[in-house]
């Protein structure tokens, strides 16, 4: 067995067992958790939220065709775009004034905005044991928010916020750190900035008061290996029996699985099998359905 072969292989045995987790857990997830006195009056809905991670300038081609995937797969214009201001330093959206129109229109046809960061680049020096594990394994370099304080962070958000509302003409739907990763700065700041909605891998939030919208594992996929490749495939192949009965599903891509036709392939098989049955919804149906069920 080669090397690869063998990282292959311990990889999706990992996910196997995660998976396997993720299914024990699955029952007590799908159950929701609104006060019973409001079960009766609001109805269960079954919802597919679906997003497209790092837009801008740099993966402008990239994001093109999966926007157009995805609409073509969804039937219609309603996923989420989580746009980074300037990619890693290198691709200002203030500088690209056709950039700029072009994420107006979609932001005009119904796609929810979200600002992704500043940069998408980590640039902190990580002394604490778990924030060096989940900079380096969890991501290339591009955890951004993990290390920063909360002065640092604030200021990147609003910032951005500033940006993309002044471009699209429309409020922002909400802030997401890149790689998902929020560090204690950035979570204090998170909660000061006033943005509605936030996420990281395992649930959907309130930052005003920390309350959960949604749970559950975000299916996502990795394009930066053979390794990751397979494991993100196997990930998928089994989400669809071990997330199944969950009332929120989230599938996320990025710019890099456009070039690996694999993962096409399995990006159409996962929004194909999780679409049945389920209503095509943003992260603001989210909120108004959690809303409708607080006492």
């Amino acid at each position: 067995m080669t090397s690869v072969a063998a990282v292959i292989t311990v990889s999706q045995s990992r996910w196997q067992l995660r998976v396997a987790r993720i299914s024990r857990r699955t029952k007590k997830l799908q159950t929701p958790m609104e006060p019973e006195s409001r079960m009766a009056s609001i109805p269960h809905v079954r919802r597919l939220v679906v997003s497209i991670h790092d837009v801008g300038p740099r993966f402008e081609s990239e994001v093109d065709q999966l926007a157009e995937r995805l609409e073509r797969l969804l039937g219609a214009r309603r996923f989420a775009l989580l746009v980074v201001p300037d990619h890693w330093g290198g691709a200002a959206i203030s500088a690209d004034p056709a950039f700029q129109r072009k994420l107006r229109g979609w932001a005009d046809a119904g796609a929810e905005i979200f600002v992704h960061g500043w940069f998408h680049r980590d640039d902190s020096a990580h002394s604490a044991g778990l924030a060096r594990f989940k900079a380096r394994r969890m991501t290339a370099g591009e955890g951004e928010f993990l290390g920063l304080g909360r002065q640092e962070a604030l200021r990147r958000m609003i910032a951005g916020r500033d940006l993309l509302e002044q471009v699209t003409g429309r409020a922002v739907a909400g802030f997401i750190a890149p790689a998902w990763l929020y560090g204690p700065g950035a979570l204090e700041a998170l909660r000061d900035a006033g943005f509605a909605v936030a996420e990281d891998h395992l649930r959907v939030w309130r930052p005003a008061d920390g309350s959960i919208v949604a749970r559950g594992p975000v299916i996502t996929w990795a394009s930066r290996s053979r390794a990751r490749i397979a494991s993100s495939l196997t990930f998928a192949r089994l989400a669809w029996p071990a997330l199944a009965p969950l009332p929120t599903i989230r599938v996320a891509v990025h710019p890099g699985d456009a070039h690996v036709p694999a993962l096409l392939a399995s990006i159409d098989r996962t929004i194909a099998r999780f679409g049945r049955g389920r209503e095509l919804a943003g992260y603001g149906a989210l909120l108004a359905h959690h809303a409708a069920c607080r006492p």
